[in-house]
């Protein structure tokens, strides 16, 4: 299996990903399964909240920067395991025809003392659009395995 162990890790070290279009069938086929919502849904129902028209659901963008991260190389070995967020905000909405890509960056890196096969990693995530305005800020945990020669028993 490929990807990183916890020692391939550093504080300051950045990924970037590849960019996904978004486009009005994505976000409605998305909205209407998982959060049918008007503002989600249609334009004209929209235009009335507070997005002024319609957006993708925060929990689509989430979906999407999922798999930019898998694209992006910040892949530990055996997977992206999260144990959890620190922080997570949308600062503004996705839009129709906005193309999303990342800026990852390692913020910490500390093996685990109860488990000597891994560690964690946090990471803070920025979703950026076309014009690399942010529409989603997350810091999260991952989990990370060691190497087996740093490990002891893995």
């Amino acid at each position: 299996m490929t990807g990183h162990h916890l020692e391939d890790f550093a504080p300051g070290q950045t990924f970037v990903s590849g960019r996904h279009r978004i486009d009005l069938a994505q976000i409605r086929r998305f909205a209407a399964e998982f959060d049918p919502q008007p503002f989600h849904l249609d334009d004209a129902a929209a235009r009335d909240t507070l997005f002024g028209g319609l957006a993708a659901s925060g929990w689509h963008t989430a979906a999407i920067t999922m798999r930019l991260m898998l694209d992006s190389g910040v892949v530990p070995r055996g997977g992206i395991i999260g144990a959890g967020f620190d922080e997570l905000t949308w600062p503004r909405p996705v839009r129709p025809a906005d193309e999303l890509h990342l800026r990852i960056e390692v913020l910490e890196v500390r093996p685990s003392r109860s488990r000597p096969d891994r560690g964690m990693i946090k990471l803070r995530t920025v979703t950026l659009n076309q014009h690399d305005q942010p529409v989603q800020i997350s810091v999260g945990n991952l989990v990370v395995p060691r190497r087996p020669s740093a490990g002891g028993d893995a």
